[in-house]
């Protein structure tokens, strides 16, 4: 139990609203906030100096155990098709002998002085790397467990059905420690829309673990295999326990038939993942969250062997997702922030998270006049506390972190 003696108070700061106010901070969690916020004698205070307050930011959905952030530049030679990018990449992890736990912790650390606190990762499982990159990232969380909350999806990257053994080796990566069970494209990739399903649904079902999928399927395809997951969504009684990431057919079907399957997606609480591409069809972000839809943002891949772009500053992501659906009012770039700030702790399932009594103390500063200037212009972190803890200041991590 948080004791409600504060340990820091940080004053002068605002409120996303523009109020003026000072935030009392005991062990991890805000104990209060608000105007009529007063040190009390003998308690750490930190001056704001009048910077915007923001919660930390939640990265939805990206692929540490992929990336070559801080590497040499890697050389981007492949066919332009989903199954080139996975054989090539698992060549090149092959090749390389790429070391997911030294990566992956090198690019947690770049997202905690950028200011996440919180954050959604697919690993790789599949029958050449087995639990390898798992294991890299679980140690990776257990290093970086008092900075950044980390969730680990069990990612089956060249699908479910074609590699016999990689069901076995998700089952065991659950077992682990993995704390969502992942999917691709039980059409396209596996071939079989229905068994695909089908085993993925009893696997998450066998560990009582929620579902993530990868659905990069366009058009007709993608809204058949949408209906055979929200059948056993409701079948199973999983809603409020599924996001379909990416869900590039919502963004190419007419109207009518859209907007049908986003009332059933509605009613049984999917959650939508867009990390807002732009040579590709989205999901509606704002017709979604009209209709009660959460969706949220992420990276994808950073800096890997399938994409030279991304980085770990959720504002640049929250500003491509404002250049992508064509956001140019400040309060839609507040719609672009909320998806990588509250709309994806929802949407991952990260609790006690916001700017409110109770919520852990995982704050931003930021010299910016409103959300949408921050958005635009991503200026240097000021100061970054995860857990109540100073992590970063000035937009370097502390020397002790």
């Amino acid at each position: 139990m948080t004791s409600s003696q504060p340990s820091l108070v940080v004053t002068n700061v605002r409120l996303p609203d523009g109020q003026q106010v000072a935030v009392s901070i005991s062990g991890t969690r805000i104990v209060a906030l608000g105007a009529d916020v007063v040190p009390p004698p003998g308690v750490a205070v930190e001056d704001g100096g009048g910077a915007l307050l923001l919660p930390g930011f939640v990265e939805g959905h990206t692929h540490i155990d992929k990336t070559n952030w801080g590497l040499r530049w890697y050389r981007n030679e492949v066919g332009a098709t989903l199954r080139d990018r996975i054989d090539n990449e698992r060549r090149w992890r092959k090749e390389s002998g790429h070391d997911a736990a030294a990566q992956s912790l090198a690019i947690a650390r770049a997202f905690v002085q950028a200011g996440t606190t919180r954050l959604r990762t697919h690993v790789d499982v599949d029958t050449d790397a087995g639990l390898r990159h798992i294991e890299g990232v679980l140690r990776t969380r257990e290093t970086m467990r008092d900075l950044l909350d980390i969730q680990i999806v069990a990612f089956p990257q060249s699908g479910l059905l074609g590699r016999p053994g990689t069901d076995e080796l998700l089952a065991r990566a659950l077992a682990a420690g993995a704390d969502v069970l992942g999917a691709l494209d039980p059409a396209l990739i596996d071939g079989d829309p229905v068994a695909s399903l089908d085993a993925t649904f009893a696997l998450a079902g066998r560990y009582g673990k929620p579902i993530d999928i990868h659905l990069h399927e366009p058009g007709e395809v993608g809204a058949f295999t949408f209906k055979l997951l929200l059948d056993r969504v409701e079948a199973l009684s999983m809603q409020g326990q599924v996001v379909v990431s990416h869900a590039f057919c919502l963004g190419a079907l007419p109207e009518r038939q859209r907007d049908l399957l986003l009332e059933r997606i509605t009613r049984l609480n999917v959650a939508l993942l867009t990390s807002a591409p732009p040579s590709t069809p989205v999901p509606p972000l704002k017709i979604c969250r009209q209709k009660g839809i959460t969706i949220f943002g992420g990276n994808d891949g950073i800096r890997d062997t399938w994409s030279p772009y991304g980085s770990p500053d959720m504002l640049e992501r929250a500003m491509l997702i404002g250049m992508r659906y064509d956001m140019r009012r400040d309060d839609e770039l507040e719609i672009a922030f909320d998806c990588v700030s509250m709309a994806a702790a929802r949407g991952c399932g990260f609790d006690d998270y916001g700017l409110h009594a109770g919520a852990r103390a995982d704050l931003v500063l930021v010299d910016a006049e409103t959300v949408a200037h921050a958005v635009a212009a991503r200026p240097k972190r000021k100061l970054v506390m995860s857990g109540g803890r100073i992590v970063a200041r000035d937009g370097e991590l502390l020397a002790e972190v």
